[in-house]
């Protein structure tokens, strides 16, 4: 197959690829700044090498004529979740999408290899719009916890090493470190609900903080400027003593000024 025609035939992948990590991205900013835990941690994707298709059409003898039809890896999303609950939550934000298909799914958790392979797998239809047209496509999306994906990392690059055939003392050793990471998970699960909370109210924290700073740097542009740095000093006072209550009454103050300075100049 030409060169040419092989990108003709990954382009829409490619797209593909970019509009999910952006749309996946856009969900962990939305839970952020309303201040909610998000149940994705981060997102990678990635569309497969040409090598790899090779690699892939000659072991399932897939005729190179039928590579949309029968592959459904081309694209791929990974998503990480600090806890194994949280994966779940993902599935379901994903089936409710209206602009995501979902064709099949593997749960790998409940029910995880020999290998000690763990991981949710989603197979979806995704519809990009390209300069030829609509085009639906296949993408696979993996979801994991941080400990599941270290391990799939580690073993993915032992496979390939090896040729897929891994040597079984370092499989036993695989197989070892794949129960510790079904411990770890565990064990954060049984902290979740205090993480949770800290890493809540650091972002509600971040948020408020953001709110001021905006309103002083609005501040600045139409307020008397002594009287805006006495607050902006004020704001690193109350800071420092890191009570969320005082930062919060501060912001609302803040705020109720912030809106008499825009009355005042109409």
């Amino acid at each position: 197959m030409e060169i040419q025609l092989w990108r003709e035939i990954l382009a829409p992948y490619s797209q593909a690829v970019d509009e999910l990590l952006i749309k996946f991205n856009h969900i962990i900013a939305d839970y952020k700044n309303a201040s909610m835990y998000s149940p994705i941690e981060a997102v990678t994707g990635r569309v497969k090498t040409i090598s790899s298709i090779l690699d892939k059409l000659q072991k399932k003898n897939i005729p190179m004529d039928q590579i949309v039809e029968e592959m459904d890896d081309i694209a791929g999303i990974r998503i990480m979740c600090q806890f194994v609950e949280d994966i779940y939550k993902v599935v379901e934000i994903i089936r409710s999408r209206e602009d995501m298909e979902v064709r099949e799914e593997k749960d790998y958790i409940s029910n995880f290899k020999a290998s000690g392979y763990r991981s949710y797998h989603m197979i979806i239809n995704y519809k990009v719009n390209t300069i030829h047209g609509n085009k639906t496509i296949q993408a696979e999306i993996q979801i994991r916890t941080l400990a599941m994906n270290f391990w799939a990392t580690i073993e993915h690059s032992l496979q390939y090493k090896y040729k897929k055939n891994i040597p079984d003392h370092v499989r036993g050793k695989l197989l070892n470190a794949a129960n510790a990471t079904v411990a770890l998970d565990h064990e954060m699960s049984q902290v979740r609900d205090e993480i949770i909370d800290a890493q809540n109210s650091f972002n509600i924290k971040a948020n408020i903080v953001a709110d001021i700073l905006n309103d002083i740097q609005n501040l600045y542009k139409v307020g008397n400027q002594r009287e805006i740095a006495k607050i902006q000093d004020e704001f690193y006072q109350i800071y420092e003593k890191d009570d969320l209550e005082l930062l919060t009454n501060f912001s609302k103050q803040l705020d109720i000024m912030a809106e008499e300075y825009k009355a005042q100049s109409i």
